[in-house]
């Protein structure tokens, strides 16, 4: 097989990567493939289908112009440093241009062992494939910022967890694997050389409009914060948490990487965690704004020497750059919150009109989706939906109304702002597990049929109305996982 790579990562000094194949696997056979991205990114959905090309899938041959290679970084992991990480059960193959002119990453994960491996075996099973699959096309439908997924098959070979389960590889798709963590690689051995090429290379691949400022490498920093600090604001605005924000798991072109134990909320609780390993609520739902910005403060550290010769200048530029996080993120977030009230236009207390809403959705243990969905039927002029969501509406809603009375923006603009805002479907837990288990067991059914309801989530469509239900109690979901 054959595909238009051009492996600009590659081309870096080989510090920056090990150069290895996929390791062969026993049997692939394919689970499912994304037939509209294949296209999107330029590749025939037919050819990726066959079995030539389920075996390039699964890792079993590396097609032509293919230079696999296991990416080094390191990372802070739930605030303590490791200075090696690396890919150690994924290979990024090579890099593809799409159909509009933009660049993207094709990564293998779980196709074996690497030398970044340390005890881990370098596979994946079925389950977290599909979960990433899954949810990361559903923040893409959501419009959040995030790695795709081309393909998931199944290898033919056991994997050994707490129990055997059914092996598989997942290719990944994204704007650029670097994150955070590749930048700390080179800090912590004082390998100025390679953070400069690096800065230089995520620069030209990512950044290209900073090249010609007078300090590009405080603008590359100035504009990673810019995209965090935004896509963190659209995590907030749809319930999501991340569940594993260390900053090898930060990419530094702002798109979600990494779908390990993450989940979408229920009811509103802003200090909620499902993340299994996140004993002390580091990565809760209202912590990701404050551990965005610290993990930001680890990238500037590491470009310290870039930023200038004199180390207490280096400082000062990195802290003034890092302290603009918290206008940035504030600004996102109220921002995306005001669209989903249908707020176009801002107005001084709409912070403390929100602050209101939320607090009374806590108090009340609203579901945080269908409550901001029914503000639509509000709008719409139907306040039943609203009444029933959570307790305290009619304690807030003079206050919205009275905001809403001064809003400049036309009626039908506010009420298509505030449909585009408020979904109406998110990857509730227990259906996700549910579609999960389902598909381990041999039964795809329930996986398609949410991953097709996923696709269109903003759709007010009454034939999906069971997958707006929130969870029963015996259907809770209180804990996810890594999978590795």
């Amino acid at each position: 097989m054959t595909f238009a790579f051009d492996n600009t990562y590659a081309r870096l000094p080989e510090r920056f990567f090990a150069r290895l194949p996929p390791t062969p696997v026993a049997q692939p056979a394919l689970v499912k493939l994304n037939e509209p991205l294949a296209r999107a990114l330029g590749l025939d959905p037919a050819l990726l289908a066959s079995p030539d090309g389920v075996g390039m899938l699964a890792g079993n041959a590396v097609p032509d112009g293919a230079e696999p290679i296991a990416m080094a970084y390191a990372g802070h992991q739930f605030g303590s440093f490791v200075p090696q990480l690396g890919d150690g059960r994924a290979l990024l193959l090579g890099e593809i241009v799409g159909v509009d002119g933009e660049r993207f990453d094709l990564q293998l994960k779980g196709s074996g062992r690497t030398p970044f491996s340390r005890m881990g075996d370098g596979r994946a099973w079925l389950g977290p494939v599909l979960r990433e699959y899954l949810i990361s096309e559903a923040m893409h439908a959501l419009g959040v910022p995030t790695t795709r997924a081309l393909a998931a098959v199944t290898t033919g070979e056991p994997v050994h967890r707490e129990i055997v389960l059914p092996g598989a590889v997942l290719t990944r798709v994204a704007r650029s694997h670097v994150r955070v963590g590749t930048f700390q690689y080179f800090a912590v051995r004082e390998d100025v050389d390679a953070l400069r090429r690096l800065a230089d290379y995520v620069i030209a691949r990512s950044y290209p409009e900073v090249a010609e400022a007078d300090r590009p490498y405080r603008a590359l920093l100035d504009e990673v914060i810019a995209r965090q600090a935004a896509l963190v604001a659209q995590w907030l605005c749809v319930g999501f948490i991340h569940g594993v924000m260390n900053t090898d798991n930060t990419s530094v072109v702002g798109e979600t990487i990494d779908y390990g134990p993450c989940a979408f909320m229920d009811a509103y609780d802003p200090s909620t965690v499902f993340s299994s390993i996140d004993q002390t609520g580091r990565y809760a739902y209202a912590n990701q704004p404050r551990i965005a910005q610290w993990n930001l403060a680890r990238l500037a550290q590491a470009l310290l020497p870039l930023l200038d010769e004199d180390e207490t200048r280096a400082v000062e530029q990195g802290q003034a750059a890092i302290d603009a996080f918290p206008a940035l993120f504030d600004r996102a977030y109220l921002d995306g919150l005001r669209k989903k009230l249908g707020l176009l236009e801002p107005q001084d207390d709409d912070a403390e009109c929100l602050t209101e809403l939320l607090k009374s959705m806590a108090e009340a243990e609203a579901d945080f989706t269908n409550t901001f969905r029914a503000l639509v039927a509000v709008a719409e002029g139907d306040e039943g939906p609203a009444q029933a969501a959570f307790a305290g509406f009619d304690a807030w809603a003079p206050r919205w109304r009275e905001r809403m009375a001064r809003e400049p923006a036309a009626r039908d603009a506010r009420l298509r702002a505030m449909r585009a805002a408020n979904p109406v479907i998110i990857p509730r837990n227990h259906q996700v597990e549910a579609a999960l288990t389902a598909a381990v067991a041999g039964d795809l059914g329930p996986f398609e049929r949410l991953l097709a309801v996923l696709a269109r989530p903003y759709d007010d469509d009454p034939a999906n109305t069971a997958y707006r239900r929130p969870p029963a109690a015996h259907e809770e979901v209180r804990h996810t996982f890594c999978g590795t």
